[in-house]
């Protein structure tokens, strides 16, 4: 049946016409949009927009439910969705303006996309609700849960919501109708987001697969097996793509018209320095990347050699560092968000919510975003008074 399924979904996207990048879904440029995890299809976790440069708290929104989402950011509104499937969003106000209730549980953050938000469900589906009608669209329905955020390509004369389930499954879904375009079998379940590259989507897997898929075809164009599983999602820069497994090593490949051209071992994992659990986040010239051993890592993209890094306190989670243009942001599940500048890892700011974070910052224009696991929205920006 497996079979049957992706062999009809090869059929259907072999008739459509060449994608490319979708470059309007993308934070790089800096933006009041932060739409989908780590702000960008490609998964950077970067953004050109600077932050405040004296950040104070300007409010905190209570849910008191708690969530393993990350904030999105989509017309000045925030949202996420809590384990319990109650969607929310709050203005820049801290006020809330919407809510919506799946009532099934939800680990996934969502993403928003022409006033459609898709959100992934343990329960198996995939929905898109839409923003303005306050209503399901359309459901698709997976054989395992998805836990991961989904991307979105253009798929032809429709676009395609891209995303994994723990079905062992990869899937493009027509954002119109929810109609499956095809479908990829892994080896074990996706717990990742997939990461856009020109026409191909990248993602890993518990096999320790790393999955190039042309989304022409829906057909793989390569693969890499590395050295242990794939926990989070890989970040992909220019043509190069970067991804940390589960015992601390950062692989680099370089990408050439849908193959691996090259792969090198970007830091090598040595005994008891920590796992990788996170999304790097890339820069022009170096790679960002938080490990279990509660230090953040700048290496540099050139030659491997390690900048700088910084110890940080308590247990780091799963948190996922965000660029903004010269500084970094990151949080750890001890609840402590610190900013530190990208050069020279100078700490610059630090701020301690009292509660554990796993999700990662959202950051637009004089703001970023901070949900905690108790549901709580922070919003930082400059001082009004000033």
């Amino acid at each position: 049946m497996k079979v049957l399924r992706f062999i009809l979904g090869v059929l259907v996207a072999g008739i459509a016409a060449g994608c490319s990048h979708h470059s309007s879904f993308s934070g790089k440029d800096g933006s009041n949009s932060w739409p989908l995890f780590r702000g960008d299809a490609s998964l950077s976790g970067y953004t050109s927009t600077r932050l405040p440069s004296k950040p104070v708290l300007l409010w905190s929104f209570k849910s008191d439910t708690r969530t393993v989402s990350s904030p999105i950011v989509y017309g000045l509104v925030t949202y996420w969705c809590d384990r319990r499937g109650k969607i929310r969003g709050v203005d820049q106000t801290g006020e809330q303006i919407f809510e919506y209730n799946l009532e099934t549980a939800v680990e996934a953050t969502p993403m928003i996309h022409d006033s459609v938000l898709y959100i992934g469900r343990i329960d198996g589906y995939m929905t898109a609700l839409s923003l303005t009608q306050q209503d399901t669209l359309w459901t698709f329905e997976t054989w395992g849960q998805i836990s991961a955020s989904p991307n979105i390509t253009p798929f032809g004369d429709t676009e395609a919501v891209v995303f994994g389930s723990y079905d062992n499954l990869l899937y493009c879904v027509d954002t119109r109708t929810g109609k499956e375009l095809s479908s990829f079998e892994s080896g074990y379940y996706l717990n990742g987001a997939a990461a856009l590259w020109n026409n191909h989507v990248i993602f890993g897997g518990c096999d320790s697969w790393l999955r190039i898929i042309d989304t022409h075809t829906g057909v793989p164009t390569d693969s890499i097996l590395l050295e242990a599983y794939i926990p989070a999602s890989p970040a992909i820069w220019d043509n190069y793509c970067y991804v940390g497994d589960y015992s601390g090593n950062i692989y680099e490949i370089k990408l050439e018209k849908g193959k691996i051209a090259q792969h090198t071992t970007l830091r090598k994992a040595a005994g008891g320095d920590g796992s990788f659990v996170s999304v790097p986040a890339l820069s022009a010239d170096a790679v960002f990347a938080l490990l279990d051993d509660r230090q953040l890592y700048a290496i540099n993209r050139k030659d491997g050699s390690i900048r700088w890094k910084y110890l940080l306190k308590g247990n780091v989670g799963e948190s996922s560092p965000v660029i903004s243009y010269d500084k970094v942001i990151v949080c750890t599940k001890t609840g402590i968000v610190s900013i530190l500048d990208a050069r020279s890892g100078q700490l610059l700011w630090k701020y301690d919510t009292g509660e554990q974070i796993v999700g990662s910052p959202a950051v637009i224009q004089d703001h970023f975003y901070i949900l905690t696991t108790r549901g709580t929205l922070f919003c930082f920006g400059n001082n009004p008074k000033k």
